[in-house]
């Protein structure tokens, strides 16, 4: 008897272990994937050891491990579907026995752990560590600017305390609600924690429809579009005229020591031209293959993962109304590789994994494209510490949101596990309902008003309204683009 209590506890350790090594080496990955990411974008400062750089290095770090979580936020859900067909498809395999329930409940409380941390803690630190100079008065230093931190971070968990109990005596002022708050680990982080998910979720909600659209765009800037009655000679011979004018007026003006103003703005002019040669000189030197299978194959496979994700919307939505199973809090807790969630199996899964990434891809592009958050653009090797704390916080959130809006619009029949299914709006049918429609809704309108854009154009030109500019959006560079000689291309 005492044999085989050894031996359990012997197996129980050596699972442990396992996992710990797994978590370690997954974690690592994603480390230093998050670490070429940032340091791609990150300006480049001179390599002397002072005080700033020192500060910068640790901000770095920080914003990497963030980085990081936000990709296993995004892979959660992936990695536990394709485990679960795995497990199905080979249950007594000696070779996967490692790829178990205990791991996967593991990591999805790990990400849901680092998360908050990186989201509460490393972040705000990374931030005012970034910005602080030390108390007036005090000695300048490394442990003056991380006392001032500190002290910042105290006086921010004091707001936001105080903001969560306003919030939570103005929605349920009942005596046993304002003393769960009394319990920080239990109740108050879960249900900030729950605050913002729900922020990502309709943060999600605003970007993913708008980068779905712009998804065309941004894939057409990338590839080489058919060259249809198009002369792209007599094009890049007009564009290069414009460009040696515009080097001429450039000279003429440094020469002339005109004001800096008038150079500053032909040097701006030179470069768009410039730029306007290097797209047409790819075009032309482009295959035949990459003009005209490439580009249509991109745009059908774009145009087939958007009209899929709108139809599980609606099917979702039906669901919704006729069977209480379909909310994502109503669910059962099945066991991993017991039963299959995919009506088709692997096929199904392998889709829904596709769908997942393309709308995670989707909603960063959107994120990046709406005006509010223009400033938060990264730019290769020109991107300041403040600027990518932004990004990676706007990043975990989006990522962190990502699960759970995959569940709620029924992209997934996967349980939400760990704290991402205990959050307290996924059990309310009037919100998740809302958030389907809005979804649908939103997503189907910006695509007819993308693929409708052309019409419009024509329509007011016709009538003579376009000198109105009513149909030409800041956010969609191709409405104002400028052909070689001078003039608005329409489709």
């Amino acid at each position: 008897m005492e044999e085989d209590d050894v031996t359990i506890r012997e197996q129980n350790f050596h699972s442990q272990v396992r996992e710990y090594i797994i978590c370690f080496l997954l974690f690592a990955v994603l480390y230093i994937v998050s670490y070429c990411i940032i340091t791609r974008y990150k300006r480049k400062t001179d390599d002397q050891e002072d005080e700033d750089a020192i500060v910068n290095r640790i901000s770095l770090y920080l914003c990497t491990f963030t980085l990081a979580m936000s990709g296993g936020a995004v892979l959660l859900l992936p990695f536990s579907i394709i485990s679960n067909e795995i497990l199905l498809s080979f249950p007594k395999n000696y070779y996967i026995q490692w790829l178990n329930g205990s791991l996967i409940h593991g990591l999805w409380n790990l990400v849901s752990l680092f998360s908050n941390l990186c989201l509460f803690v490393l972040m705000p630190f990374a931030y005012f560590f970034l910005e602080s100079e030390g108390f007036a008065g005090s000695k300048k230093g490394i442990k003056s600017r991380v006392l001032e931190t500190f002290v910042m971070l105290f006086l921010l968990g004091l707001l936001i305390l105080g903001i969560v109990w306003v919030a939570s005596a103005l929605i349920d002022n009942d005596a046993a609600s304002m003393e769960s708050l009394y319990d920080l680990w239990e109740f108050y982080l879960p249900y900030l924690y729950s605050c913002i998910s729900l922020m990502g979720g309709l943060l999600l909600l605003m970007c993913t429809p708008v980068g779905l659209s712009r998804m065309f765009t941004v894939m057409g800037q990338l590839l080489v579009k058919p060259t249809i009655l198009e002369d792209l000679d007599e094009q890049i011979y007009c564009v290069t005229l414009q460009e040696e004018a515009l080097q001429r007026r450039l000279n003429e003006s440094i020469s002339h020591s005109h004001s800096q103003g008038s150079a500053h703005r032909l040097n701006k002019e030179l470069d768009i031209v410039r730029d306007q040669r290097n797209k047409l000189e790819r075009r032309k030197k482009a295959s035949a293959w990459e003009k005209n299978l490439l580009y249509p194959i991109v745009m059908l496979i774009l145009l087939t993962g958007t009209t899929i994700s709108v139809l599980l919307v609606a099917l979702n939505i039906l669901y919704l109304l006729v069977d209480e199973t379909a909310m994502p809090k109503g669910s059962e807790d099945r066991g991993l590789g017991n039963t299959s969630l995919s009506t088709f199996g692997l096929v199904q899964a392998v889709v829904d994994i596709i769908l997942m990434f393309y709308l995670m891809v989707s909603s960063v592009v959107g994120f990046y494209s709406l005006r509010v958050f223009e400033g938060l653009t990264p730019r290769k090797d020109d991107t300041t510490m403040t600027t990518i704390i932004g990004c990676c916080v706007s990043i975990l959130v989006l990522s962190s949101a990502l699960p759970v809006m995959s569940r709620t619009l029924g992209i997934t029949r996967f349980d939400l596990l760990g704290d991402f299914g205990r959050f307290n709006w996924l059990g309310n049918f009037y919100i998740v309902l809302s958030y389907n429609l809005l979804f649908a809704v939103v997503t189907t309108l910006c695509l007819v008003r993308k693929f409708t854009s052309a019409v419009r154009e024509e329509l007011l030109k016709a009538l003579g309204l376009d000198k109105l500019q009513l149909s030409n959006s800041p956010t969609d560079p191709e409405s104002g683009k400028l052909s070689a000689n001078g003039h608005q291309k329409t489709l």
